[in-house]
């Protein structure tokens, strides 16, 4: 259980120590990438029932991640909105190279339990 949190600037933290490890967040950002593709493509198309497989690709590629590699619970359990916020928030760190200081401060604050591989 994750511990309660009153705003996603408070949770994110938490969230990305939640992915210290570094092949569950290429997972994230594999899942993010085409997830965020099908629904552009659902939008652009037309084609509503595309928007069935955005929760199964970016839930699909996360779960694996948390479940194998981080073997934690994931965030989108207790913090479903703030999670799928977070999702995209690591993403764009990872994009502009800002995923490092930010997991650092993280991992500092929320200990580095999850830290193999990081």
């Amino acid at each position: 259980m994750a511990p309660k949190f009153e705003s996603f600037s408070e949770f994110f933290p938490y969230y990305l120590a939640e992915h210290a490890n570094p092949i569950c967040r290429s997972l994230h950002y594999m899942g993010t990438t085409l997830a965020t593709a099908v629904v552009a493509y659902a939008l652009y198309g037309q084609n509503w029932l595309w928007l069935l497989a955005f929760p199964v690709i970016g839930y699909g590629f996360a779960w694996v991640g948390h479940f194998v590699f981080e073997k934690n619970r994931p965030a989108t359990f207790d913090y479903p909105r703030w999670s799928l916020m977070g999702d995209y928030k690591m993403f764009g760190l990872w994009i502009t190279g800002n995923i490092g200081p930010a997991m650092a401060d993280a991992l500092d604050q929320y200990g580095r339990r999850n830290s193999k591989g990081a």
